[in-house]
């Protein structure tokens, strides 16, 4: 048996792409990492400078993130420059293709994307959640070897929802499924092949983990362990001690787009909420974590606030109640709260006391480590490898 493994995580947000490569043997400080712009702000900065320039642009690959870079694509069209773009690349911006060429994007074929590649003045970008090459150039520009014996990516996915159903809805009934089948924030974590079809924008990463593999000589059969990057972080989290050592803690992520909240009794999941962050204030954030811990928050109220949703687990809330004496050690308003995430300063200076979670020193890689917690719990083969070098298990 190998002495080693190494693993390369990348948690891909909307404001930057979080890259691990763990190596175990090694004190998890001292892996190499990266904190760099995310795939749809790089995306969003090249369709930019084609608009200052008047360009035509050409959009190729997969299906991948929004946000930014849908909104510079749709500037770009506004402004009366050309945008053809593929069938896969073009489910970016939206599922139902009839929409997109609404928008007034020109869909075409791979072939023809073929033959418009050589056309002059034309701006081709590739449409891709995980960009090999990039990151095999960075790593090699620090004598790094990229090779790995595996890959964990998380991203967030709204999934491919149904003609007329709001992807907020959408996203949310999968996430209270997923809840409800099991309840542990590992649960948004798949090996490749289990991938739900409907998580098309993580299924468009295995294409992406493909070329990685064969770029930098890695077995092209290595395991690739999918995940969404709320959930990720959230189990990250717990690699804080001070977090892991809480037995009733709520677990707040909040993201540059995105706020997701888990209430954990035991490690357990008892509920769960998801919003927008730039439609909340602290005073309202502080109002969902409350009704969150006392029971009280509703799905509709939060989807109503242009959120996604909330989901309370009133059984599992009681199979898993503290005891008189846990109870007793709380006097807190709500449980004990840990915040990740790089707009977490939302909640600074809170009456709720928040406690900014730093596992391994280091919260921008919160996701990463909640990615290799996943692969551990997911695959025994390599969880003699990883655990070692992550905190025990309580």
């Amino acid at each position: 048996m190998a002495t080693s493994r190494r693993i390369l995580a990348v948690d891909v947000g909307t404001g930057t792409q979080d890259i691990l490569l763990f190596e175990s043997g090694k004190t998890i400080e001292n892996c190499f990492k990266m904190v760099m712009p995310s795939p749809t702000v790089i995306v969003a900065g090249r369709v930019k400078r084609a608009t200052e320039r008047g360009q035509a642009i050409l959009l190729t690959g997969v299906t991948m993130g929004g946000g930014p870079c849908h909104w510079a694509v749709r500037d770009h069209a506004l402004a009366g420059f050309p945008v053809a773009v593929t069938p896969e690349a073009a489910r970016t911006f939206d599922d139902d293709l009839s929409m997109v060429a609404q928008m007034g994007f020109e869909i075409i074929d791979e072939d023809e994307a073929e033959r418009r590649l050589h056309t002059p003045d034309l701006v081709h970008i590739e449409m891709q959640d995980f960009d090999a090459q990039a990151i095999l150039t960075a790593l090699r520009a620090f004598d790094i070897e990229p090779r790995v014996d595996a890959l964990a990516i998380a991203a967030f996915d709204h999934g491919a929802a149904p003609p007329g159903v709001s992807d907020r809805r959408f996203r949310f009934d999968f996430i209270a499924r997923a809840v409800q089948g099991n309840p542990v924030p590992s649960a948004f974590a798949y090996r490749m092949q289990e991938t739900p079809a409907e998580l098309t924008r993580l299924r468009s990463v295995a294409s992406s983990a493909a070329r990685y593999l064969r770029l930098s000589g890695s077995d092209a059969q290595a395991p690739l362990l999918l995940m969404d990057t709320g959930s990720a972080a959230a189990l990250g989290a717990l690699e804080d001690p001070t977090v892991r050592a809480q037995q009733d803690c709520i677990l707040c992520n909040i993201g540059n787009f995105h706020t997701l909240a888990f209430h954990l009794v035991r490690g357990k999941i008892v509920g769960i909420f998801e919003h927008h962050t730039g439609e909340i204030s602290q005073q309202r954030l502080e109002d969902l974590l409350v009704k969150l811990a006392d029971g009280t928050l509703t799905n509709e109220e939060v989807f109503a606030d242009s959120g996604h949703g909330a989901l309370l687990l009133p059984a599992h809330q009681e199979s898993v109640r503290l005891t008189p004496a846990e109870q007793a050690q709380t006097s807190r308003k709500i449980p004990f709260l840990a915040v990740t995430g790089p707009r977490r300063e939302l909640l600074r200076g809170s009456a709720l006391h928040p406690y900014e979670a730093t596992p391994h020193g280091d919260m921008m890689i919160a996701g990463c480590f909640g990615l290799l917690r996943a692969f551990a719990d997911r695959d025994p083969q390599f969880a003699a490898y990883i655990e070692p070098s992550l905190l025990a298990r309580a």
